[in-house]
This record gives C-alpha cells, structure tokens and sequence, in this order.
C-alpha cells in the first residue's frame, strides 16, 4: 500500500512539470504575441490563431499548477475538484490544437504556391493532423471524465489520448526531419553520426514508441480502476518519451548543430512548442518504481 512519503517523489515532480509546462508556454505565448506577422491573409491569420492558442494552453498550465500546489498541501482536495481542474485542462488543450487547424489548411491549400511540397510536408499536414485528431480524442476524454461516470471509460480515453500524442508527436518530428532531407540531401544525415542517431530516434525510435503504447493501450482499455494499470509501463513510456528530447537537447549542447544550423534544427529549437516534455521524466521515474497498489 502506498503512503504519502511514498508518493513524494511522484507529487514534486507532478508540480516540476506542471511548472515547466506553464513557465514553457507564457514564454512562447508572450514571444508570438509580439511577432506576429502582417504580411498577405495567411500569415496573420495563422499567427493570431496560433497565439490564442497558446494563452489557452497557458491558462491550461495555470490550472495544472495551482491543482498540483492544493494537491500536494491541502489534503482535503475532493475528487470532483481534481476532475473538474482536470477537466478545465483538457478543454484547454483541446482549444490550443484546434486552433492550428488554419497552419494546416494553409499548407495543405498550397500545393502550386511558392511554398510547394515542401509546406505540405513540414507544416500542412503535421498541423492538419494535430488540429483534428487530438481535439477530438481530448473532447472525448472530457465528457468521460464525468464524477458520475465509471472510471472505466476515462481510463481507456486518456490511454487512447496518450497514445495519439505521442504518434503526432512521431509525425510532426518526423516529417521536419523528411524536410530538412528534401533540403540538403541524405548526406546531411548519413555524413553525421549525431545526425544518423537523432533521425533513427525520431523516424523509428518515436514510431516504435507510439506502436508499442498503442499496444499497452489495448491490452489496458479494459481497465475499470487506475489500480488495475501497470503503472511501471505507464511509468516506463513516459520516461522513454521525455528522454527523446532531453537527449537531443543534451546532443545538441554538447555538439552544436551538427552539420550546420538548419530546417531541423530551427524546428526543434527554435518553434518547437513541446520542449517543456523534456522535464517529464519527473513523474515517469516515480511511476516506474512505485509498487503496485493492492486490490
């Protein structure tokens, strides 16, 4: 049976990430505030979508660290206080995806522009697919997340909502890389050793992840209660999806941008808006070495 010093751990890395998310995102909301373009239709308009989406997201952090703050000193935080927070949340971050959809209608509209095949590949389609397929999995989530509702189909939505983050996650990563390969060739890969890891951690490493999640997602639907999860495998994917980005992060610090500053790396760093996943590690460590609750 788990305790509360037991669960410290898992509670101070909950508000570290919940922290780093909010802190994360102010700052890329505050940053596209002020650079927004004003150039043809486009451009503003993608823009300004994209900065409400943003503050959506940075009041969805907000919540999540005022929610961890009562969560980790005011014992007496009801259930149906942490699922409406949660709630809140979700809602949220639906919107901020949502409000990509024009970044994606934008590049799959612009196929005989300057813009070309290239568009389509690094904005259109990752955009696209992020503006639907998670808005509708998280609204999903939301109305099972329902005090009065089963436990049971909450689990399996947000299992299902995990698994399809960390497949966009795959794609938009994996199709910056494609990009950057139209751009400068294969050499620009296989001349780099750096390079050959951080392309094979992306194009297979990501999808190898979100094959096996939706595995363990299967296999866990079912599950009418939280005790009933393999919460060292929950624990085990969490880790390994924020070690993708932590490692290259640390790569890139130690070794600069190999082979030059380029699409890849302007992507990853410069408008990538998930770096904030690096700090989740915090809580996946804690699951992967909690014991299991009894039943």
């Amino acid at each position: 049976m788990s305790t509360e010093g037991n669960n410290l751990p898992l509670k101070i890395g909950l508000l570290i990430v919940a922290l780093t998310w909010f802190l994360f995102t102010f700052f890329e909301f505050a940053k596209a505030a002020f650079n927004i373009g004003r150039v043809g239709f486009w451009v503003p308009l993608t823009d300004t979508a994209g900065v409400v989406g943003l503050g959506l997201r940075t009041a969805a952090g907000l919540i999540a660290v005022v929610t961890v703050l009562f969560y980790l000193f005011r014992k007496d935080l009801s259930k149906p206080e942490a699922l409406m927070s949660l709630r809140w949340i979700i809602l949220l971050e639906a919107a901020n995806f949502l409000s990509l959809l024009p970044s994606g209608i934008w590049g799959t509209t612009s196929m005989n522009s300057r813009f070309g095949l290239g568009f389509l590949i690094e904005t259109g389609l990752p955009c696209l697919l992020e503006s639907i397929v998670i808005p509708i999995v998280l609204v999903k989530l939301f109305f099972e997340l329902n005090p009065n509702k089963p436990a049971k189909g909450a689990i399996k939505w947000g299992l299902i909502a995990g698994t399809v983050y960390i497949f966009v996650f795959w794609f938009n990563n994996s199709c910056n890389w494609i990009f950057q390969v139209m751009q400068d060739g294969t050499q620009y890969v296989t001349g780099y050793p750096a390079n050959i890891l951080s392309f094979g951690a992306t194009t297979v490493g990501l999808l190898a992840l979100s094959i096996y999640t939706a595995y363990f997602t299967k296999k866990y639907a079912s599950a009418s209660s939280e005790v009933k999860l393999n919460l060292q495998t929950v624990g085990a994917i969490i880790t390994v999806l924020g070690a993708y980005f932590v490692g290259i992060y640390v790569m890139w610090m130690f070794l600069d941008s190999v082979g030059g500053w380029s699409e890849w790396y302007a992507w990853f760093f410069g408008h990538n808006v998930d770096l904030w996943v690096m700090a989740i590690p915090l809580v996946g460590l804690p699951l992967l070495f909690q014991k299991k609750k009894d039943t």
